[in-house]
């Protein structure tokens, strides 16, 4: 059975499964009619990241489909939210009756070379030295999941996204922010750690 961890809460269902070379992933029976032109010129990777959560609909929703507005998924019926996030052999899918954001992230120690691309003074102020590429991740991770309940084409991670202080040993009720000139709203995160990977919640 592919589900290795459920993470659901009381707001939405977010289950996280691994890819097992014995899955069975037939994109006949598994991908949407809609979606065949889409998914024609997949990396073979890519495809297997999108079949998995279309397994994972299936244990759920079984007569629901994912479509695409450009880029952002979506339910068909609109009758829940959903946010999709994968990192191979990882994927995950968070139904909701309200918005919800995830992105799943593996550690490496590449992502303090991007750090001036999304992180702010303030964010780099709560940085643990001798845990920066963990931090790091998790932030960047974090507004990944903002990203996908708040975005806009005018916004950067760095400015118009903001992760308060959090500690790393209990990351849990993280506050996180979304302002321009014209909005800011809060929201409440919590981070989820298996084998080098973190998994970001917010809804």
């Amino acid at each position: 059975m592919p589900l290795y961890r459920d993470f659901s809460d009381h707001n939405a269902t977010i289950l996280l499964w691994k890819y097992d070379e014995k899955e069975d992933l037939d994109p006949k029976t598994l991908l949407e009619e809609e979606n065949y032109e889409k998914v024609k010129d997949y990396h073979p990777t890519k495809l297997k990241e999108l079949l998995l959560v279309r397994k994972i609909l299936k244990s759920i929703l079984p007569e629901h489909k994912i479509l695409y507005n450009g880029r952002e998924p979506y339910l068909e019926p609109r009758d829940f939210e959903i946010s999709i996030t994968h990192s191979f052999p990882f994927a995950a899918l968070a139904v909701s009756k309200n918005k919800v954001g995830i992105d799943i992230e593996p550690f490496h120690d590449k992502i303090i070379r991007i750090r001036h691309k999304f992180l702010n003074d303030d964010e780099a102020g709560f940085i643990e030295e001798s845990k920066e590429t963990a931090y790091l991740t998790v932030i960047w991770s974090l507004k990944e999941s903002l990203y996908k309940i708040h975005h806009s084409n005018y916004w950067s991670l760095k400015k118009h996204y903001e992760v308060k202080p959090f500690s790393l040993d209990f990351p849990f009720n993280i506050v996180c922010r979304v302002h321009d000139d014209k909005v800011s709203d809060l929201y409440k995160a919590r981070v989820e750690f298996f084998e080098n990977y973190c998994l970001t919640i917010v809804d």
